[in-house]
């Protein structure tokens, strides 16, 4: 062997070595920074769409970009991230340094810092006792600390369920993306303070219902305690939140306190419109995160998604959200999300989200946050008014005018859950489209489908439809009854009951679960021929009693019915 031979062999050994030595003290320098943080962000090669979607089911990934994923770790997962022996290297966190500074309240709502969790919870109880008349302070749940999940409901009758669209934003699932909540908070001052001087806040709050809630992950964000110190993306139990929601093909993880108290709130509200607000990168992302086809409405959402953008770009400075399509994207097109908010909003509920990623800097710096502001504020404008367009209206019982909960559907356009329902406590709808001329389908339960034609819809503007359905007569109805009869019995959704002619009219409902206590109590009326119907889907499983009385004769029925 030649010596020149031998010094090569001797130099590959030593870089060898030495590139050992550094990978093992680029994992101890993580380990150091999840322990200290509680999280770190990592970037590893770009390594194609097939590997890139399993990594995504596997790890928290928070941006792709420049042929890199950034992967959030945390203590829960750091282990198997390393055993994987990716080549990574460590992401500073710039927002993260000396940027959070204790001050009065007074100043907190100046909105150029953070404020505390105390303060934050007597700035949301300021704005529902300054505010009594259009805003009202309620709570989705509690995290798994403890802490209030509070949401507020900005509106002309607040403490009322009105027949309009409910439009919903929320921020910082993500802990530690900081600059939504913020921006949250100062929008409910925004409004509640313009709403008697300007005519623009007052035609939203008067026609809409707007829910903020700024917090969604108070844990993350408040990791450290009152303060906001060293915030993290995921709750307490390590769980990123925006992967924790059902997914129909992908059966996901163990769902988290805050995801099921969310679900249940969504569920009950039924939103016509809603957005996520988040950082890390600088876009407006649209459905689908999971899929790589189109959702049916794929042209409204890039519009708005688009006039977002747009109208930042007026007032922003240059470069600032011009990431991807100049600032918009598709979500399945940037990288793959399983068991996100967006989808399960989108596909599980039918309604409207999108995702604003507000910030490339997740924890933003207090300096930065009235830029923000300034370069969005229009825009979360613009997009809750989208709420006021598009197609509104009732569905109701032709022969009682009762209302009716019908799937609103268009032939040969929904898919993948893009139709919409009617509330089944007001008949209310709202369906949002791209001008044109659209037939709309009408189907419910026990009534015949019907289909209104050239449906005109045009940008900025609402179009008004009453719609009434006949009921499909059942033989059950006809027949004569001594007591009230209940079918289907078991059921699920809705039962419904052919009371005897002595209980028709204005009729008293109480309904009784097996402990004996009155879980439901309400007025209705009835007329011989049509039975009334009963939404049970909120109801547990279980035996329940009903006792039906006539108002005006004070005579009275009985009759049980399982929730199954």
């Amino acid at each position: 062997m030649t010596r020149s031979r031998l010094i090569v062999i001797v130099f590959l050994i030593s870089l060898s070595d030495w590139c050992f030595s550094q990978y093992v003290s680029n994992i101890e320098l993580l380990r150091k920074i999840v322990s200290e943080s509680g999280q770190a962000e990592v970037a590893i090669p770009e390594p194609g769409r097939p590997e890139l979607d399993k990594i995504s089911q596997s790890f928290s990934i928070s941006s792709v970009r420049n042929d890199e994923v950034r992967i959030k770790l945390s203590p829960f997962d750091i282990d198997r991230f390393i055993d994987l022996r990716f080549e990574f290297r460590i992401i500073e966190r710039p927002g993260a340094k000396g940027i959070i500074s204790r001050q009065p309240l007074e100043k907190v709502m100046e909105w150029e810092g953070y404020p505390s969790y105390s303060q934050y919870e007597s700035i949301m109880r300021h704005y529902a006792s300054e505010y009594p008349s259009i805003c009202v302070l309620d709570t989705i749940g509690t995290s798994i600390m403890g802490r209030a999940i509070l949401v507020l409901k900005i509106s002309d009758n607040c403490r009322e369920d009105e027949p309009e669209p409910e439009v919903f934003y929320t921020s910082t699932m993500h802990g530690d993306e900081t600059a939504g909540f913020v921006l949250m908070l100062r929008l409910a001052g925004y409004l509640l303070e313009n709403y008697s001087s300007d005519d623009r806040i007052r035609k939203i709050a008067d026609n809409l219902e707007i829910w903020i809630n700024p917090l969604a992950n108070p844990d993350g964000t408040y990791r450290d305690g009152d303060y906001i110190v060293s915030p993290v993306r995921n709750n307490a139990a390590g769980y990123d939140l925006n992967r924790n929601f059902p997914d129909p093909w992908y059966p996901g993880v163990i769902r988290q306190k805050e995801t099921i108290d969310m679900m249940r709130f969504l569920t009950a509200r039924r939103f016509a419109l809603s957005a996520n607000f988040h950082s890390g990168e600088e876009v407006v992302n649209y459905p689908w995160d999971r899929w790589p086809y189109d959702h049916a409405d794929k042209d409204w959402f890039y519009s708005i998604s688009r006039a977002w953008a747009d109208t930042v770009h007026l007032h922003s400075e240059k470069g600032y959200m011009d990431f991807l399509d100049n600032g918009v994207t598709n979500g399945y097109s940037w990288y793959t999300v399983y068991g996100g908010r967006q989808d399960y909003v989108t596909y599980q509920l039918s309604g409207r989200e999108i995702t604003v990623e507000l910030d490339t800097i997740d924890f933003t710096p207090e300096d930065r946050l009235s830029d923000l502001w300034e370069y969005n504020y229009r825009s979360m404008l613009n997009y809750i008014e989208n709420a006021l367009y598009g197609i509104h209206g009732f569905v109701r019982d032709a022969v009682t005018g009762d209302p009716v909960a019908a799937m609103i559907y268009i032939n040969r356009h929904d898919i993948d859950n893009s139709q919409v329902f009617a509330d089944s406590a007001t008949g209310f709808f709202t369906r949002f489209l791209e001008p044109g001329a659209w037939d709309l389908s009408f189907i419910a339960d026990g009534y015949h489908g019907t289909t209104i034609t050239d449906v005109q819809v045009s940008d900025f503007q609402t179009t008004y439809l009453e719609v009434k359905i006949n009921p499909v007569l059942n033989i059950a109805d006809t027949i004569s009854r001594i007591q009230p009869y209940f079918y289907p019995n078991p059921a699920a959704g809705f039962v419904k009951v052919v009371l005897p002619d002595y209980l028709h009219g204005n009729l008293n409902v109480k309904i009784y679960n097996s402990s004996g206590m009155i879980i439901s109590d309400f007025d209705d009326k009835t007329i011989s021929g049509f039975p009334l119907s009963l939404d049970i889907r909120m109801l547990v499983k279980g035996s329940y009693f009903v006792v039906f009385r006539n108002k005006a004769t004070g005579r009275t029925g009985t009759g049980r019915f399982i929730k199954n």
